[in-house]
Parts: C-alpha cells; structure tokens; sequence
C-alpha cells in the first residue's frame, strides 16, 4: 500500500482531531471519517475487533456486554501499548488492565447492572501488528430490558447507532452470524436505512464453523444473497470453549486460515476471506473514504480556522503574567462595556437580535405601552368614582339638605385620584430598574474570561444604578406632591363649574375616527375556534371595531366586532393556556350581553408578553378600559340609598370637574414620568460608565485579582490552541497528499442474480467444484506480509483483473452434460 502513504499518515491526524473534539465534550464540528461496527448481541463484534489488534483486551460475557461506544484507533507503531483518552499519558502494556480500565470506566458512567451510555471511551492501540484504521464498538442490538436498562432500552440503542452511523462520512460494518437467517439481521436492516445505496456498507459474516451440516453461506459470501455493492467478507472467531481455555489469537488466524482452505465451498475464495484480508480491506476502504471526502473536510477545516482566527490572535498577545499586559486589557474591556452599554440602550448596535426586544427598545416599550395601562387602569375607575363623589357631598352637607354643589367635594375627590397616580408612576421606575439590570448584566458577558472583573463591574454599577434609582422614586413622589399643593382650576383646558353643568355623559367619548386601523397581527383565540381547539387568526384592531380573517391577506373577514360598551379583562379561560400560550386577556360586556354570536367573552392569547402589552395598550386608544374590581358591581347605591335627581346632577358636575382636571394631571404625568427616568437614572447612569466605573474599580479592587483568569477560560484557551494546531496540521497533511492515489472505485450497484467472479458449470455440485488457482501457490497465501506491503491490492492475482470486462463464460462440451452421476 505504498500507494497510499500519505493518506496513511492522515489517519493518525484524524484520530488527533477526533480526541480534541471528545475532550471538549462537544459534537465534532467536522464529519470525521471513520468506521462504525453494528450488529445484534453476540454477533462476534468484539471479536472481530481483538483479532484485528491480536490481544484479548474487551469485556467478556453473556447479554449486553458493550454499554458505551467504544472508539478504537489502531496505529502501527513497532512497540505495542494502549492509551485511553481519559487517563491521557499513562501506558498500558497489559492489555488484561486494558479491559479492567473499560469496565470501571464503563461502570462509572452507566453503573453496574447494565445501563448504557452515549458518552464514548476513547482507546488507541499501537502495535506492529496493525494497521491505521478508526473503528467505533457500539452497543448490540437487543430486544428486552435487564437489570437497570429503561422500558425503552431498543430504541435507545438504535437511536445511539442512528448517531453514528447517518453520518455520510462513515462506513458501516455490518455483522451478522453465518447461523442466523440473513433476512433478520438488524446490522443489514439498520444500514439499508441510512444507506440505501450501499455506497457506506461492507457486509461481514462470523460464525461460519457454526453452521449446521450440510449448509454453508457460500451464497451470501458470493453476494448472491441480499448482495452488497462492496460485498460480504467471512470470519471465522474464536470459540467460547477456545476464550476461556487462552487461545492465542495468532493460532486462532491460522486454523481460520486453515479453515477457508479447507472447505470445499469456500476454498476458491479463500484470498478474500479471513480476519487479515478485512484488516486490509477496512484499511484501504477508509484511506480511500478519507481520499473521497477531502475537498469538503478541507472546507470544513479551513472554516474551522477561520472562526477560531480571532481568538487564537488574541490568546497569543495575551501574558498572564505581564502587568502592563493586564492594565491595558483591563482598560480595553471597560471602555468597550461604555460603547456595548450605550449601543444597547440607544439601539444602534454592531448586532441586532431579530427574536425579541432588548435594552432601549424594552424601555421605550414600558414608556409607551405598560406605563400607560397602569394609568388609565387608575384613571378610568368610572363607578368607584361616582361612589366616592357621592359619599363626599353627602358627608360635607352632613344633616343639611344640600342645595348646592360644594366645591370641597371637587378638591377631596381630585386629590384622591392624583393620590392613585403615585403606585403606577413608580412601578414605572421599578420596570425601567428591571431592564437597566438586564443590560448591566448582558454587556458584562464579555468579561466572562475574568469573572472577578465581571463581578465587579456589575456590583459597582448595579449599585450605582439603585442610587439613581432612589433619587428618581423621590422625584417622581415630589412630582406628585406638586400636583397635590395647588389645584390651578385656571388651567386653559379646565371646563369649568359653568360648562360642567351642561356638559353631558362621558367626556372620554370616542371622537368619530371612523375605521382608523389601529393595530394588526395574530391572535389566538379558542373562542372562534370548533370544539374549544385553539386556532390563530388575522385581527385587525379599528377605532370602532375588531375583525378577524383567515390570513394577514385579509380576504375572508370572519366577524365584525363592534367595541362599543365593551371592557378588556386579563383573566382568560384556562383551556386556552393549556395550548402554550401563556399571555392573554379577554373581551367582555358588562351588561352581560352576548359580545359574540352566543359567547359571552371572547379570549385572545399571544406568544410574549411584549405582544400582549401592546395589544392592550392598543385597545386603550381604541376606548376599550380595563376590567373594575368585582364589588364595583354594586354601583354607587348600597348603603347610599336611591340618589334624587338633585344629587344626581350634584355627582354628574363634579364628575365632569374631576374628568376634565385629571386628564390635564394624567397628561402631564404620562408626560413627565419618562422624561425623569431617562435624565435621573439612565442618562446619568451612562455618565457613571464614563467617569466612576474604571475609578472605583482601580480603588476597591486589586488589579492582580481582578485580572485573574477562570480555570474554565484557561482550559478554553489550550483547548483552542491544541484543536487550532491540530486543524493547521491537517490542513498541511491534506496539502501535501498525493490526490492521485491509487483506490479501488465503489463497485456497481449489484443485482440478486448476478453471477460471482468464478465461473462454475451449474451441472456440477458445489462441492465439486475446484479452485481455479494453481494449487502450488495455496502454501505462500498466509505469509503474505499484511501491514509491512501496503501495496498489495484485496484482489487475487489469477482472477479477472479489469472490472468492466465481462465474465467469460464456460465453454459448452457436450460430454459434460452427459457425465453420468
């Protein structure tokens, strides 16, 4: 195999890559080559594999014996030794602690009494007696549970296998029992799955000295039976009586050799038979697979490198020990928080998260949708404010009959409401604190790599920010304050006592917009939906009405929802979250009227909770106010009484007064509020970024500590500069591989009734049938050399050489036919 020089020196860089991606804990983010071996429990797997590395060095025993993926790699080496990925340095020449290590690894992980695992175990074996080849042990397929195996522990396996094996990049090595009927093997069944072409598979049959008298698999092996396009290769294992009486596996070659010689219906394919001839086959199959897949593992690679590019140039400037070093990237990463804090808070970002709102946009959003609610939840208390202008007349004309309407009861009931005003002002600065905490913390992440220093900044400016934050809260209550010292009833826009009088009903009636569109998007609603199933459609919100369609086309309108004398509640029918959907509110008339067709409510739900606050926030500007508190049900009689015409004119003016004076205080609030939020605590917050951070810092904090790297960071870091270099050296391997290599092409699809490469009359039996080979030769077979003469191609020499010529065919002798039996 001189030919295949260089991909042989590939190999053993693969195997380099595959134990940095195994020892990040990660997925390789290249489809390495490789070779998976699949089959049923007791299928001869194992065995196959300790043949090829000539020791006893697998777990033995009866059931599930192989509970985790065992990736072997086998290197030719003149010394022989094994080395687990785990135990990464210590040697091990007695390959009986080479089986003890696999079975207290294998424990470790899955436990004593027959778990499994996807977590593999890494071993490399080197001898004189291999050849390069990476091949994966899986588990064997079985049926039923034991021990502390789940319900499900078959699916679990070939979910395991499915990983490995749909990979385009690896080559499956099919086992199945000579014993057993071919048609049931799941090693074949699960191949054809993922590899219906056969382009990947190579078929294997064991336990061919087992079959019964009289029955032999020279079909199969002929790829007469189920063919392959890459064909079958027989091995004959060691016995059970042979592993437990220390066979030596070099005898056992030899009576397998001795074997196919000698059987009168494998004999004239004794070449392609036996543990040696796979060894070279798999050997030359995975070299030439490595050949096939270079342009995109090269692709691969080269992409690898370039994403690690940045980070491997910044490793290699970084000096842990260097105080000048330290200083400057402490400096460089604090000035780069200020640039991350201010983009995150004005939006104008190097990235911008496409999925969900972030930094200044969630403040604009509690500015102008949450903030807002709050409000007019407060300001809209229609009924709770009759009821307590009423109780003021009634109070402040005590035993007097009142003949006119006092104006104490104007001044009582607005300092009331202007009281309410206070708890959503502040929540406003409690959900603002919220956001700003969120972006402290988001632009810290960067200092991942020095959590002390990461730590750090986010204690020093979250506490900086609760300072603000209290000066904020204690404005805002001053503001409040203001508004309750003096009632400026000159106000341009007060109605005044005269125009209260007249002025009739609601004067937070809608103004005549007709169908201005408000808001569109989708909604899901149980409500329109058939047997109560959750379904989503098209709403488009207008000031005078709610219409849903089929689709955002909005050709089929399914309804017309008229928004008069209708309230939105937040409380939504229970089977409508069971659907996921963890937002919504309701639609309702407090009348009790149907608000649609026969329902009463009609529920709506979105995906977020950024959806549901501006849907509800929409439906303010379109008039339709929250939900009261049940006990305003009673109205504004009870203990009251029926109210005369006279108090009811008394309760409509004031009613009017407090309307029209607190949508000024309301205005200005909703006003006010952001503008002091934004100055008191965010702006100056940014300031504090650019004047304190890096100051208290170098003053609480210890330059040394502050700049220690995490152990995680550390172990990144040379796992990253280890895979690098083994990618770099992969890179220059390919490079310099000879793409002219000799390889033998994938055979041709193959039909059931093709004939094989021998030509046999069909009059004579098979065990007549005698190899057409010079029998001087046979003696020279098994001294061939195998791992030293790489050259040597899996074919025998005195068959048909080319491929595409076609089978000769026996000559016709009429004396043949008429032989007598």
């Amino acid at each position: 195999m001189s030919g295949n020089r260089g991909m042989e020196d590939l190999i053993p860089i693969v195997n380099k890559l595959q134990d940095a991606f195994s020892q990040l804990g990660v997925s390789s983010p290249i489809d390495l080559p490789q070779i998976a071996v699949v089959g049923g429990q007791s299928a001869g797997k194992s065995s196959v594999l300790e043949n090829f590395v000539g020791r006893d060095f697998l777990p033995r025993g009866s059931g599930i014996v192989t509970r985790r993926p065992l990736v072997l790699q086998l290197n030719y080496a003149k010394t022989e030794w094994a080395e687990f990925l785990h135990c990464k340095g210590k040697k091990f020449v007695d390959f009986t602690e080479v089986r003890k290590e696999i079975e207290d690894e294998t424990d470790r992980v899955t436990g004593s009494n027959k778990g499994i695992s996807t977590v593999p175990i890494n071993l490399r074996v080197y001898s004189p007696h291999v050849l390069n080849l990476t091949l994966i042990d899986l588990p064997g397929m079985t049926k039923i549970a034991v021990g502390d195996q789940p319900a499900d522990i078959e699916f679990q396996i070939r979910d395991m296998i499915m990983q490995f094996i749909k990979k385009d990049n690896c080559l499956i090595l099919a086992v199945t029992p000579a014993n057993a009927d071919l048609a049931t093997s799941d090693a074949l069944k699960v191949a054809k799955e993922v590899d219906p072409q056969g382009l990947r598979t190579i078929g294997v049959l064991t336990k061919l000295d087992l079959m019964d008298d009289g029955t032999d698999a020279r079909g199969v092996l002929e790829n007469k039976v189920l063919p392959l396009r890459r064909g079958y290769v027989g091995i004959v294992n060691r016995s059970q009586k042979d592993i437990e009486g220390r066979k030596d596996i070099k005898a056992a070659l030899e009576a397998e050799r001795r074997f196919f010689l000698g059987h009168p219906s494998y004999r004239h394919m004794s070449e392609k038979m036996g543990t040696t001839f796979l060894q070279k086959v798999l050997n030359q199959q995975l070299t030439n697979h490595i050949r096939d897949t270079l342009p995109a593992l090269r692709s691969k690679l080269q992409n690898q490198l370039l994403s690690m590019e940045k980070d491997v140039e910044q490793f290699r400037q970084f000096k842990p020990d260097d105080p000048a070093v330290k200083t400057k990237a402490m400096m460089q990463m604090v000035q780069q928080y200020n640039v991350d804090f201010d983009k995150e808070i004005e939006g104008t970002g190097d990235t911008i998260d496409t999925r969900e709102l972030s930094g200044g946009a969630k403040i604009n959003r509690v500015f102008h949708e949450r903030f807002p609610y709050e409000l007019v939840k407060v300001e809209f208390d229609e009924r709770e404010l009759r009821k307590e202008i009423s109780y003021a007349i009634k109070n402040l004309h005590g035993v007097r009959v009142g003949l006119f309407t006092p104006d104490m009861a104007f001044e009582v009931i607005v300092k009331r409401q202007i009281q309410k005003l206070r708890v959503p002002a502040l929540k406003c600065v409690d959900m603002v604190m919220t956001e700003v905490g969120a972006v402290i913390k988001q632009c810290a992440e960067k200092m991942n790599r020095f959590p002390r220093l990461r730590d750090e900044t986010e204690r020093i400016l979250t506490n900086l920010a609760r300072e603000r934050e209290q000066k904020t809260k204690d404005q805002i209550t001053m503001l409040i304050e203001f508004q309750l010292a003096y009632m400026n009833t000159n106000h341009p826009d007060f109605i005044g006592f005269a125009n209260a009088q007249t002025r009739g009903g609601n004067v937070k009636n809608k103004k005549n917009v007709g169908s201005q569109v408000i808001r569109k998007g989708w909604l899901t609603t149980t409500t329109v939906g058939m047997l109560g199933r959750a379904k989503e459609y098209w709403f488009v919100l207008m000031a005078d009405g709610l219409a849903w369609f089929k689709d955002d086309q909005e050709h089929d309108q399914k309804y017309l929802l008229k928004l008069d004398n209708v309230k939105l509640k937040e409380k939504v029918d229970s089977s409508l979250l069971s659907f996921g959907k963890k937002h919504g509110f309701a639609l309702f008339n407090p009348s009790a009227k149907f608000v649609f067709k026969d329902h009463k409510q009609l529920d709506l739900s979105c995906d977020t909770m950024e959806d549901c606050d501006g849907w509800k926030a929409s439906f303010l500007r379109a008039g339709v106010y929250p939900e009261k508190d049940e006990e305003e049900e009673e109205g504004v009689s009870g203990d009251l009484g029926t109210l005369d015409p006279q108090m009811e004119r008394q309760v409509e003016t004031i009613r009017n007064l407090v309307d029209s004076y607190m949508g000024i205080i309301s205005k200005t609030v909703s006003d006010q509020v952001p503008k002091l939020i934004m100055y008191l605590l965010v702006n100056q917050l940014k300031e504090c970024n650019q004047t304190e951070l890096l100051p208290r810092l170098y003053s609480e904090c210890n330059q040394d500590d502050l700049m220690e790297e995490s152990l995680e960071e550390g172990r990144r870091r040379e796992e990253i500069l280890r895979m690098y270099h083994s990618s770099r050296e992969a890179l220059s391997i390919i490079g310099e591989i000879n793409t002219t290599t000799v390889s033998t092409p994938v055979p041709p699809p193959v039909e059931v009734d093709q004939d094989f490469s021998i030509p046999i009359s069909p009059s004579r039996p098979a065990a007549a049938v005698r190899p057409p080979a010079p029998r001087p030769a046979r003696p020279n077979a098994p001294n061939r050399p195998s791992a030293s003469s790489r050259q040597d191609r899996p074919t025998a020499p005195n068959r048909p050489a080319a491929p595409d010529r076609p089978i000769p065919s026996v000559p016709r002798r009429p004396a043949v036919p008429q032989r007598p039996t």
